[in-house]
């Protein structure tokens, strides 16, 4: 068995999605919503008071890449929702600010659909008694409602998603939660992504087996010292590698 453990990216690795955190109709959208629980925003007031509040959160942490589908991974997102309520006056607790998330990802998601053969993939694994794992840069408010409406959240053994720990790929840290949890050797173990900052360098700096697939959004990068690289994606040819 060439590896146990089998740790995946989810956004342009096993996952295709496209949003638009801009879209006029997403603010005007989410402005009548706030308004309908007692905080009145006119549209641009609250776009341009939701990206400063995140601005504000984000404050000392290290910038990486601006990329929407990523989704400000090491701040909590509920956090700036209901910041948003209290701003105008307007109460909201946990339950409300992660509801007004999930409407938030869902206005600004233009589609959002699987790769083809990531459900196989996953299926084989766990068939073969390899252990999978997700390891994401992203906001946990939506990545587990998408897991879900993705019909995949039942065939990762774990998932462990950026903004829960305060810390994100490529730090070291984020990958020695996750081995140190779940008692991983990085030598049984090995990572799939699409971004080769933070998906491989991370990982071979953790000690895994990597491979790389380009895909549709990945980074404009050469590619990357992966064990196995991919210049297009292909995950029956991931399969017959980790297999």
């Amino acid at each position: 068995m060439r590896y146990t453990d089998c740790i995946f990216d989810l956004y342009g690795t096993l996952v295709d999605i496209r949003t638009d955190e801009r879209s006029p109709t997403l603010w005007r959208e989410l402005a009548a919503w706030y308004g309908e629980r007692g905080a009145p925003y006119r549209p641009e007031e609250l776009e341009a008071a939701y990206f400063a509040a995140v601005r504000e959160k984000e404050r000392g942490a290290l910038p990486l890449r601006d990329d929407s589908h990523e989704a400000h991974p090491e701040i909590r997102l509920e956090e700036v929702f209901r910041d948003l309520f209290l701003k105008k006056g307007a109460d909201a607790g946990p339950e409300e600010a992660a509801e007004t998330g999930l409407r938030f990802r869902r206005l600004s998601t233009e589609y959002i659909r699987l790769y083809d053969g990531a459900r196989e993939l996953l299926e084989a694994l766990r068939a073969a008694g390899r252990r999978v794992w997700l390891l994401s840069n992203a906001q946990a408010v939506f990545t587990r409602d998408e897991l879900d409406r993705l019909g995949i959240a039942g065939l990762f053994d774990g998932v462990y998603l950026s903004s829960d720990y305060g810390v994100k790929k490529p730090d070291r840290r984020f990958f020695d939660i996750l081995l140190t949890e779940r008692h991983i050797p990085p030598e049984t173990a090995v990572m799939i992504g699409n971004d080769g900052l933070c998906d491989i360098a991370g990982a071979r700096a953790a000690g895994l087996a990597t491979v790389y697939i380009r895909s549709n959004i990945s980074p404009d990068e050469p590619l990357p010292e992966a064990d196995f690289a991919l210049e297009e994606m292909d995950l029956a040819r991931v399969r017959d590698i980790i297999l």
